[in-house]
């Protein structure tokens, strides 16, 4: 590999990202590990995006601007210009821990048979204050089973990925609009290991158009996903689909109840929540679970103003 050649390429796709994609590129700039290059994907953003990133002034940065096609087609547009062994995907609103490149970089070269380094995640709010933990868990080697079961690594900024591994399986699925990164995840484990980093190194950031304005289009695109995963599955991981349903009813349950509810997202949650009931009738013992649940709905579709919140 020659000198010049960045061991690690970071892929950030913009759309509209004026007010926090500053931030995201500085997370990176200011990495413990630096022979990296930065790529920004600008995805037709129509605000001061593009000229705030080309007023930070780094030779490790490239840009490339194109009309808006979407989070995965930015994503695959940005890798076919990268130039590193391992690449990194992050959204222009999320941020990263300075140690976050050098510990996942350091886990797949002292696992040479992983190619895929994940690391645990925290929600951020909008000005990047800490909300809570996202997802704290740490399987490792062939996650395929658990990855069909749910996405734990939570985000698509979680990643640090070998090249030759992304281009084996193929870029992003472009006729996603959601569920992406899950996609992505479930074809690399179908062939490849992973590796867990057990801190948060990814800060992942909750505004309140990200909560549960999209459920109807994440449950879409994750049953897409579902179902082809499933197709692709071997018989012996058939029986795991309710499941996967389950914890997916289960997952928009909570998206829709996170944080300040409005009445229109609590007859989202309550909508979600008979989808979650149906994919799981063990649940129609009124057990604690379904009881908190449904107190969570009922709360938010009777007393709208108020600020309800998910704890465990």
């Amino acid at each position: 590999m020659s000198e010049n050649r960045p061991l690690i390429s970071v892929v950030i796709p913009v759309y509209n990202g004026a007010t926090t994609v500053k931030e995201t590129i500085e997370s990176v700039l200011q990495q413990s590990y630096q022979n990296l290059e930065i790529i920004v994907v600008n995805d037709g953003s129509q605000d001061e995006t593009l000229a705030i990133v080309n007023s930070i002034q780094d030779n490790k940065i490239k840009v490339f601007s194109y009309s808006n096609a979407g989070l995965s087609a930015s994503r695959n547009r940005g890798f076919s210009h990268a130039g590193g062994e391992f690449i990194a995907f992050l959204d222009a609103d999320d941020l990263w821990t300075k140690d976050k490149l050098e510990a996942q970089l350091n886990a797949l070269q002292q696992n040479p048979q992983a190619a895929v380094a994940y690391s645990w995640t925290d929600h951020i709010d909008e000005q990047g204050q800490f909300l809570r933990p996202a997802s704290y868990t740490s399987y490792q080697g062939d996650v395929y089973e658990r990855l069909l079961v749910g996405n734990f690594l939570s985000c698509g900024s979680n990643t640090l990925i070998r090249a030759q591994a992304l281009q084996k399986v193929g870029g992003f699925d472009e006729s996603l609009n959601s569920a992406e990164d899950w996609d992505m995840w479930l074809r690399l484990a179908a062939y490849y290991e992973f590796v867990a980093i057990p801190r948060p190194q990814v800060l992942y950031r909750i505004s309140p158009n990200s909560m549960s304005a999209n459920i109807s289009k994440m449950e879409a695109a994750s049953l897409q996903v579902i179902n082809q995963a499933y197709n692709q599955a071997p018989e012996s991981l058939q029986h795991l689909k309710k499941q996967t349903l389950g914890f997916l009813y289960k997952f928009l349950m909570y998206k829709a109840l996170q944080d300040s509810v409005k009445s229109q997202r609590g007859l989202k949650a309550a909508k979600v929540l008979v989808s979650y009931f149906k994919q799981d009738p063990s649940l129609l013992t009124l057990g604690r679970l379904k009881i908190y649940l449904l107190s969570k709905v009922i709360t938010a579709n009777l007393f709208p103003f108020f600020q309800t919140q998910i704890t465990w």
